[in-house]
């Protein structure tokens, strides 16, 4: 997996010589950025803000940021602190400022910054030494919780010290525990009062040992710097310029130590995406980021739209997308543009079961790499881990290697393999093995196994390790109600022997292959093919995202997928379980309006953020008529292509590029139009042309200040029709009455002359 940002397909400062002699220094650091990057690039003083679209260079434009500042002496390197939240990406940070000249410059996660801190001033703000990390939190939370005479499984036990740490980077002290995990709607593992109390017993016996955990190096910096302000103004006259990525994830408890380091400077510059807000249920937020004006009103705010890494038809698609979306991300969405050459469009794909989905995504996989697509510049995305085997089978069988990332294989789990000793025991005893009294076949001997290894007949309620072990066993009886299906007479001891030879295939050993991940651990990487499986009800979204926020972050999840692919996409989902099984399922609902058969999504535009730069202090429009938005060559908004047609400039896309256009809609429209025309004796082209109805019904505004955006829409006929226009898309019955002066301004006479 290469890096976008490392492409050749960034353009190069517009208006350069090519016989000119190279830049040195500063600006040698600059060349190669878009306008929006070097906008970052160059604005050093105060509080900063990019809003930067996936695939849109943002890592490129914050280490060229520092390196510029560094090159032209405005930064002093060991006073920059550059914080994201994966080690792989402070080590590929740290990495390119080596090449562009600031060695110097610190570029951590928060915890190691933390921990760098909190070791240097242990001993003068408290004495002794810092208190052991632990390697490992999850058996002192089963001893907390043995204490508490609870008895916690390995899956419970995950779950639980999932919800400890998310109060503690929260903020949440083990008593508020049960009210601030009902009032987030946590669905907890447990009883709330008992975690609560198993919390607490942890936090007890942590103090007992002299011991802290992962959560504890940052409330114990936020801590030493909020109780000793001589160690917080070392700090700060240390670092005086901070910049932070991913701000889209930060924690509350990472955005206290974020303010404690500041102080009450704004020599600050974040990056993130509200759109990419997936890590919620951890903690993370995406309010800093959205805020970030409110609290700093003179900040520079750049957007960084143009995408780099996928192709016109893959962008269109996430657009399509999040142009569904709802909440308050969704209000601040950024619309991407596409920079590469058009290629494939997206491929959606039904398929009648699951075996047959992942055998048909085998063998497009085995094409691409026939056709000379590097095996491991294709990924499999899938929602949950569980999902995995099927298509660790389905290459297996096709000689096809690959890789799992960010989970065991599925023979490999713990599950799994304590499943498969309980099946091995009960294959060798036979008849003597109680456990298989009544069962009237293979698959119910399967069940009636591994309900002993807590394998139930529905699934338990929520997400978390529960839910994943549950999945995986569920796999297993999946997997014998197939096998008895193919082979009617098969035993036990068949079954096992089955399951032997599919773990042997699976743990061949790979180099190099396909990518087998779930779409959290996708996050931060790109393929030049991928394929989206599973998207069916239930699944994406999951069945327990119930409230409007946790679908919202299902349908970002999803748009992740989507952005994690250069030129080849497809998307699949299948409508039974398992062959001849009852075809119940249905394909996922973020997929409507976005498949062929499904319409056309409807785009909303209020909120919709477009590349450019806002100065600090800048103010915005005055109140009532929108003010005419200034006209910069338009393009394609589905291929990128530069449009030059009126009728298509009208549409903002080719004509032959894919419609969204609201049919209903765009009739209503036509028929108002009719009776308008009738009663003022014009003709209908002068109260709007049809091109101008299908760019309405295509946009379909629900504000002034979209319609009035809209090529077609002057400012007469905006204050003649807006109103109706509006209310015709809202689905209401226009108020206006027909006739009036519909003598044309300049403005409209030009947009009429040249389209009828």
């Amino acid at each position: 997996m290469t890096a976008a940002t490392d492409a050749t397909l960034f353009p190069q400062v517009p208006g350069g010589s090519p016989h000119a002699l190279p830049p040195s220094g500063a600006d040698a650091v600059l060349q190669g950025l878009d306008p929006e990057q070097r906008e970052v690039a160059t604005a050093l003083h105060g509080p900063v803000c990019v809003l930067a679209g996936a695939g849109t260079g943002k890592t490129r434009a914050i280490t060229h940021r520092i390196a510029y500042g560094v090159q032209a002496g405005i930064l002093q390197p060991a006073s920059v602190l550059a914080v994201t939240f994966t080690a792989r990406a402070a080590g590929e940070m740290r990495g390119r400022l080596r090449q562009l000249g600031a060695a110097g410059v610190q570029a951590r996660t928060f915890h190691s910054a933390a921990l760098r801190q909190l070791q240097f001033f242990w001993p003068r703000a408290v004495g002794g030494e810092l208190p052991r990390l632990l390697d490992r939190k999850g058996p002192l939370i089963a001893e907390a919780a043995a204490r508490c005479r609870l008895r916690l499984d390995r899956n419970e036990l995950r779950d639980v010290t999932g919800e400890i740490e998310w109060s503690k980077v929260t903020q949440t002290v083990p008593a508020d525990y049960p009210a601030a995990a009902a009032k987030a709607g946590r669905e907890a593992p447990r009883d709330p009062a008992e975690i609560g109390q198993i919390y607490a017993t942890y936090e007890q016996l942590k103090r007992d040992r002299g011991t802290i955990d992962f959560e504890d190096v940052l409330l114990l910096t936020v801590g030493v710097l909020q109780d000793r302000h001589d160690i917080a103004e070392q700090v700060r006259s240390q670092y005086q310029h901070f910049v932070v990525d991913e701000y889209q994830d930060v924690s509350p408890l990472q955005q206290r130590l974020l303010e404690l380091w500041l102080g009450d400077r704004d020599t600050l510059c974040v990056v993130g995406d509200a759109s990419q807000t997936i890590y919620s249920f951890t903690g993370a937020t995406p309010d800093h980021l959205l805020d970030f004006r409110r609290r700093h009103p003179h900040a520079t705010v750049v957007k960084l739209v143009r995408d780099y890494r996928s192709t016109p038809q893959v962008v269109h698609l996430a657009n399509g997308l999040l142009s569904r979306a709802r909440g308050r991300a969704a209000e601040h969405r950024l619309e991407l543009v596409s920079q590469r050459e058009p290629d494939t469009e997206p491929v959606f794909t039904e398929y009648g079961d699951e075996p047959a989905e992942a055998e048909g995504t085998a063998r497009r996989i085995r094409d691409l790499i026939a056709a000379g697509v590097p095996a491991s510049e294709i990924a499999v995305l899938f929602r949950i881990n569980a999902q995995s085997e099927v298509y660790e089978q389905a290459l297996a069988d096709a000689d096809v290697p690959y890789q799992l990332r960010g989970a065991e294989r599925f023979f490999e789990r713990p599950e799994v393999r304590e499943a498969g000793v309980k099946l091995r025991g009960a294959a060798r005893f036979g008849g003597n093995d109680t456990l298989l009294a009544g069962a009237a076949d293979l698959p119910s001997e399967v069940r009636a196994v591994l309900s002993d290894t807590g394998w139930t007949d529905r699934p338990p309620a929520g997400s978390g390790a529960a839910r994943d072990r549950w999945e995986s066993l569920a796999a297993l009886v999946r997997l014998a109600e197939d096998f008895a299906r193919a082979r009617p007479a098969a035993t036990l001891a068949d079954l096992v022997a089955e399951l032997d030879e599919r773990a042997a295939a699976q743990h061949a050993p790979t180099v190099e292959g396909v990518t087998l991940a779930s779409l959290h651990a996708a996050k931060g990487l790109e393929w030049d093919a991928v394929f989206l499986v599973g998207l069916t009800e239930g699944m994406l979204p999951l069945h327990h995202a119930r409230t409007d926020e946790q679908v919202e972050e299902e349908r970002r999840l999803l748009y992740v997928g989507i952005t994690r692919a250069r030129r080849h996409l497809a998307l699949s989902w299948s409508l039974a379980r398992s062959p001849g099984g009852r075809a119940v399922r249905s394909a996922s609902r973020f997929l409507d309006g976005l498949r062929p058969g499904t319409g056309s999504a409807r785009r909303r535009t209020a909120g919709l953020l477009t590349g450019g730069i806002e100065r600090g202090g800048s103010a915005p429009a005055a109140a009532g008529r929108p003010a005419r938005a200034h006209r910069s060559p338009a393009r394609c908004r589905v291929c990128n292509r530069t449009l030059t047609d009126p009728g298509e400039m009208k549409l903002m896309r080719c004509e032959d590029c894919p419609s969204e256009l609201d049919e209903a809609l765009y009739e209503r429209l036509r028929d108002w139009r009719t009776e308008q025309a009738a009663g003022t004796r014009q003709p209908a082209y002068c109260v709007f042309t049809d091109k101008t109805l299908m760019a309405i019904a295509e946009a379909v505004p629900t504000a002034a200040e979209e319609l009035a955006v809209i090529p077609g829409v002057g400012r007469r006929k905006f204050d003649r029709f807006g109103a109706d226009v509006l209310a015709i898309c809202a689905g209401e019955e226009p108020g206006a009455q027909p006739g009036g002066d519909l003598a044309e301004g300049p403005d409209d006479a030009a947009e009429n002359s040249s389209e009828k």
